[in-house]
């Protein structure tokens, strides 16, 4: 019967070790997704970023990219503790999965909170997007060494089908549209169909006129960004919890470590 039992007891801990160590593949597969997505927004909606005037959503891009390394080291040192049955590792790992588990919740929490906009403070990304892209664009638009912002305004009209902040009359009193030997109406990527010149004509079959301003478009896709990132956030949280409690499991069968 002790032998049964021993045998018995040593099967669940190679069980949880094969369990805990599944549970890692998938913790690097959610970390380098994080990461990804991190290194995605820098580098494909920087453009955007340089629009509104805030450090606030290049920081949210980093802050995915350190929460991307984190939970791969993370995972790393999860497999050296399960493989080497190192108690005092398995330790370690429980606690910085606590950590990571509580900030992804607070993360969650926050950009739901955003994005329900039912907090003073929530306010911050409507106001911030109401008061900076109007006026980057009437004042920087195709100005010397704003080459950047030009690019972005340009790619933000033929990317969401817009033109101007709130709409195409916000380009009357734009820096550039204003300049004596200018004589558009709006930038050359208003129109539906890109070719130069083409902004001499404002008519609504030429230009994006009567599908609005740009400013309730970019609003809408960066809270939905929120949202899905609240949505995973807390989804990979609550997974582990699943990681704690496999670790806490073979914490207590595996034996004392000499070490």
């Amino acid at each position: 019967m002790e032998a049964q039992g021993e045998k018995t007891h040593s099967c669940g801990t190679i069980c949880l070790k094969y369990l805990l160590f599944l549970f890692n593949i998938l913790f690097w597969l959610a970390g380098g997704a994080v990461l990804a997505v991190g290194v995605w927004t820098l580098v494909e909606k920087s453009d955007y970023i340089s629009l509104l005037n805030s450090s606030f959503y290049a920081t949210s891009a980093f802050i995915l990219i350190a929460a991307g390394v984190i939970v791969i080291v993370t995972g790393i040192i999860g497999c050296c503790a399960t493989l080497k049955e190192m108690k005092s590792l398995l330790i370690v790992y429980l606690i910085l999965l606590l950590c990571i588990f509580l900030l992804e919740i607070i993360a969650g929490v926050l950009a739901y909170i955003n994005y329900q906009e039912c907090f003073p403070f929530c306010y911050q990304l409507d106001e911030e997007l109401r008061q900076n892209l109007k006026v980057t664009m009437q004042q920087k638009y195709e100005q010397p060494g704003q080459e950047s912002i030009t690019q972005a305004v340009d790619k933000l009209h033929q990317e969401f089908k817009c033109c101007g902040s709130h709409n195409s009359s916000d380009w009357r009193d734009s820096v550039w549209i204003q300049a004596e030997e200018n004589e558009r109406l709006v930038p050359d990527s208003c129109c539906k169909t890109p070719t130069d010149l083409c902004g001499l004509r404002d008519h609504p079959s030429n230009i994006y006129k009567v599908e609005g301003g740009c400013i309730m478009k970019l609003e809408d896709f960066i809270l939905n960004q929120l949202y899905i990132l609240s949505a995973v956030g807390i989804g990979i949280a609550f997974l582990q919890l699943v990681g704690m409690m496999f670790t806490c499991c073979l914490y207590r069968n595996l034996k004392e470590d000499p070490y």
